[in-house]
């Protein structure tokens, strides 16, 4: 059972809020009974549900994880025309929205769905999703590099630091750094190494939670199975 307002948004009729005000009109039934009460709850397949006398039915929920390439952005449409992660979707998914973000010029795992709660929990930070990187850096790290990364930096009043991290490789030329990120603040990455003064070669991400990037090439998808989205939200 799943409150009215939130069963109306799933389908796509309205946002939560927008579905509360067509409650609270008298514009909804339930099983062919005007339904007014907020708190209402409802199956989202047993019960028939109407607003304005049209049926209303649940959209099928869609969890897909596609490995995002460098040079796409996160949105379906661009007025600056640059290529978009729509372009690798089927179009019948333009509903589905990223769970989180992946700038332009980073790359790798990241999730697209229709179902609200479930992006809600992996991209709040009050729930802790882990999301882990590969970082390549400029030259050589300095010593206590990873320290500093665990410890953190302030940039524009806002606490940045990785929950964990590891040097994978080094040499003179490059190093490669893995990051556990669990807030998800805007281009941390990009900002905590900044203010360490390092330059940022490459920037992937390589799992979010339990499920890896694994060898899924640039640019393809594949929706997640059953186990796998309850590994990620058990109460889903």
């Amino acid at each position: 059972m799943v409150r009215l307002q939130k069963f109306l948004a799933d389908a796509g009729v309205a946002s939560r809020r927008a579905g509360e005000q067509i409650i609270v009109a008298g514009r909804v039934t339930v099983n062919g009974e005007v339904v007014r009460e907020l708190g209402s709850k409802v199956h989202p397949t047993r019960d028939r549900v109407t607003v304005d006398g049209r049926p209303v039915r649940a959209r099928r929920r869609l969890y897909v994880a596609l490995h995002k390439p460098r040079g796409y952005i996160c949105s379906r449409r661009d007025p600056e025309r640059r290529r978009t992660i729509g372009e690798l979707l089927p179009k019948e998914w333009d509903h589905l929205h990223s769970v989180g973000r992946l700038d332009l010029d980073s790359e790798g795992l990241i999730f697209l769905t229709n179902d609200g709660e479930f992006s809600l929990r992996l991209t709040h930070p009050r729930y802790g999703a882990r999301k882990t990187y590969q970082v390549t850096v400029e030259g050589r790290v300095p010593a206590g590099t990873l320290d500093r990364l665990k410890q953190g930096v302030t940039d524009n009043d806002e606490k940045l630091k990785a929950e964990e991290a590891r040097l994978l490789f080094a040499s003179n030329s490059r190093s490669v750094l893995e990051l556990v990120l669990t807030e998800g603040k805007n281009r941390e990455i990009r900002r905590l190494l900044a203010a360490l003064s390092l330059v940022i070669m490459r920037l992937q991400r390589v799992r979010i939670g339990p499920i890896k990037l694994g060898e899924l090439p640039p640019g393809k998808w594949r929706t997640l199975t059953e186990p796998e989205i309850k590994s990620l939200i058990p109460e889903i």
